[in-house]
């Protein structure tokens, strides 16, 4: 890159909110070290991703979408219509690498990740892959051929890309999710400070399982003396809101469908947390000393069991298969809140594997690359 001209940064991100809200703390992240910074994001036709960029308070300058589909997992004929997909999103990408001229891309997993990383490789823009996960899914493991530099949430994870350059820097976290206090968090959830409080989501469209689960407990949890925060997902939203309204007291549930900015308000005031285990539990119940139950999504590849299992092993989370949920929830969540002798070293083990300045690293990389150029 020549003189100095602001840096033109490109970012394709989409599938889970653990892809994008990653890209959107590295995308902020570099707006604080470089102001002047453009900032382009690529998302999938019709993703979901869009609302939650203008949710995020970032400045991006463009917004774009590309074809992409999934080639894992599905039937030959969705497979066939993807590989069409992805031909036209590559052609789509290219032109956008024409029209946009990034000094350098950030992919941090989605199909749509595909087509850029092929058409940035194409045109010799230098990409940084960044993996959520401990376990690569399909998209990294694929993109990561095209990419200059791999950033790592932990550092095990290096054993998948041996023949990449990696750097760790664990899981990137939002501004307003690094400046949530349990102070601020009870007061904007108006929380009963003499009680414990249990938050249960199961991400951004919900996970069913798991709100029926917690809906049979909920009599006995506010027995004994536990406030809920539960944020159900988009899906299951009307059905729930239904069921709250039928309650005969909610003083201690506080439901919605999603959060956005306050959800690091939700982690700071919970003392557990009940969730899946997406690629954000790695970050996010870290920043927070937030002990957990995960609960990985049975259906899909094995990346949320990997997930559980590194919080688990460290002693920071409790992994509890759906299969055993019913029966098993409550007297977990009972025995957790009720004994500090067991919770204060989950804390203290979530809160070692914190990485507060995983952002600003992964910006500072990415701003490394441009101006290799």
């Amino acid at each position: 890159m020549q003189g100095k001209q602001p840096i033109r940064i490109l970012v394709a991100a989409g599938g889970t909110g653990g892809h994008v809200y990653p890209a959107l703390a590295i995308a902020e992240a570099a707006i604080q070290r470089q102001p002047a910074v453009h900032l382009s994001f690529v998302g999938s036709v019709d993703g979901f991703e869009r609302p939650m960029v203008q949710a995020g308070g970032i400045a991006f300058d463009t917004y774009d979408e590309v074809l992409s589909g999934p080639v894992h997992g599905v039937s030959l004929p969705r497979k066939v219509l993807s590989a069409v997909q992805l031909a036209l999103g590559t052609l789509q990408s290219l032109g956008l690498m024409w029209r946009r001229k990034p000094d350098v891309v950030l992919l941090t997993g989605g199909w749509v990740g595909l087509p850029v990383a092929l058409a940035a490789w194409l045109w010799r823009v230098p990409s940084l892959v960044y993996l959520p996960d401990i376990e690569p899914g399909l998209t990294i493991r694929v993109v990561r051929r095209f990419a200059r530099l791999v950033a790592l949430t932990v550092p095990e994870s290096a054993a998948y890309f041996p023949q990449n350059r990696t750097e760790t820097i664990g899981y990137p976290l939002r501004g307003q999710m690094l400046a949530a206090t349990r102070a601020a968090g009870q007061a904007h959830f108006k929380l009963d400070p003499a009680r414990r409080t249990l938050l249960v989501f199961g991400g951004s469209r919900g996970a069913r399982a798991i709100n029926a689960a917690l809906l049979d407990i909920l009599p006995a949890l506010f027995a004994a003396g536990v406030q809920v925060i539960h944020v159900t997902g988009t899906l299951d939203w009307p059905d729930i809101q239904a069921k709250r309204d039928a309650l005969p007291d909610t003083t201690h549930y506080h439901v919605f469908p999603y959060l956005h900015q306050e959800m690091g308000l939700a982690m700071a005031a919970a003392d557990l947390v009940v969730s899946r285990s997406g690629a954000s539990v790695l970050g996010e119940f870290p920043h927070f000393g937030l002990p957990a139950v995960l609960i990985p999504y049975p259906h899909a590849w094995r990346y949320q069991k990997v997930n559980a299992d590194y919080l688990a092993d460290r002693g920071a989370a409790v992994c509890l298969p759906e299969a055993e949920m019913t029966a098993g929830l409550l007297p977990l969540v009972r025995d957790l809140l009720g004994n500090a002798a067991r919770l204060q070293p989950m804390q203290a083990a979530a809160a070692a594997l914190a990485h507060p300045q995983a952002a600003q690293a992964g910006a500072a990389a990415l701003i490394k690359l441009a101006e290799a150029r």
